[in-house]
């Protein structure tokens, strides 16, 4: 693939041979040539943890304390006596079977979905369409719950999901390239923290193997573990 001259420039920041202290791989990550907006910083944990295997399924959300600077869209799939409540909430779109069917029909544009447990019945037939683009509510993420009004608000200022992929991987964002990095610093640890305290008690061999940070546009930066 041929990369621009500001990936170039910005790979050539980057030993990658060498595992970075954390404070050392921010520095290098905020050095690099920025692009035209204000860059998401992602993180990459890759863990030994077997996907297939029901019981090494990690899974679950955090608020981060310094936020992802990002405000999520979010919709709620609610009873209608509840949805001028997510609304006030946060919510971008609220309602029943209606939104469901809007959906069902095609549209995509929000960041987050929200679901009342009653509301299930309905909303389980966007699983095909919702999966695999992680947006389908569910109980261990913390969006299918009594209390949609607070989950909506909470998702909304930023609230995440972190879940292990096919490849035994963790992806997530951790903030805004402009942020200080004593705010990125916060919000890191706090992330690693909970997915080592999200440890499988059937996980065998190393959990955490290795860590990268990236900005949207650069290349990724090995933290070490």
């Amino acid at each position: 693939m041929k990369r621009s001259k500001r990936y170039r420039a910005a790979e050539g920041t980057v030993d990658r041979g060498k595992s970075y202290p954390l404070a050392e791989a921010l520095n290098v990550i905020k050095s690099q040539p920025s692009a035209k907006f204000d860059e998401t910083i992602e993180i990459a944990v890759s863990t030994g943890l077997d996907p297939k295997k029901a019981d090494q399924s990690v899974r679950g959300t955090i608020s981060l304390p310094k936020g992802i600077g990002k405000t999520l869209r979010v919709i709620a799939f609610c009873p209608e006596d509840q949805a001028e409540a997510a609304k006030a909430a946060g919510a971008v779109e609220a309602g029943g079977e209606e939104l469901v069917q809007r959906v069902n029909d095609g549209w995509l544009d929000f960041d987050v979905a929200i679901a009342a447990p009653s509301m299930m019945r309905f909303v389980g037939r966007l699983g095909r369409l919702l999966g695999p683009k992680g947006l389908m509510p569910a109980p261990k993420s913390g969006t299918v719950t009594e209390d949609v009004p607070s989950a909506v608000s909470e998702f909304a200022a930023g609230k995440i999901e972190y879940r292990v992929d096919a490849g035994g991987n963790i992806h997530a964002p951790v903030g805004k390239k402009s942020f200080p990095p004593e705010d990125l610093t916060a919000n890191i640890e706090a992330l690693i923290d909970q997915i080592q305290r999200s440890k499988p008690s059937t996980a065998k061999g190393k959990y955490i193997k290795r860590i990268c940070l990236s900005s949207s546009m650069g290349p990724g930066v090995t933290v070490a573990v």
